[in-house]
């Protein structure tokens, strides 16, 4: 099925600056991520795409455009699943990823969650879902 009158059917990539691309892509893989396409492009740029074990949306890792100035930490909206929230908590901070303290648990229909942050200091979201 599509959207009335635009053709768009998925959603497939979330495109995150960074300054340095390697540290990303070795953080994103110590997270279980998979990188699957890396390849250069004008002045010597690369155009990097990491994906999750499941499902078919990643997210591509991008350099500064060229004279853009720095790259700024964001809220980047990204919401990653996991059906153990406690567990994947631990896994996160034993790894020494910046996570939050501890998961937040505001009581139904809100999931528990909490927010970690990437090399670049961009904030992402872990959600607890069901087993399905």
């Amino acid at each position: 099925m599509t959207l009335t009158g635009t053709g768009i059917r998925a959603l497939s990539l979330v495109c995150v600056g960074t300054p340095d691309q390697d540290k990303a892509v070795a953080f994103y893989e110590s997270l279980g991520f998979e990188k699957r396409t890396d390849e250069e492009f004008g002045g010597g740029y690369r155009w990097i795409e990491v994906y999750p074990p499941e499902g078919g949306t990643g997210i591509a890792l991008a350099p500064p455009p060229p004279g853009g100035g720095p790259v700024e930490p964001a809220q980047t909206g990204i919401t990653l699943t996991t059906t153990d929230i406690d567990a994947t908590h631990a896994a996160m901070k034993g790894l020494g990823v910046d996570v939050d303290d501890a998961v937040s648990r505001m009581g139904a229909p809100v999931p528990p969650m909490f927010w970690f942050r990437d090399p670049t200091g961009h904030t992402l979201m872990v959600v607890e879902v069901e087993e399905s």
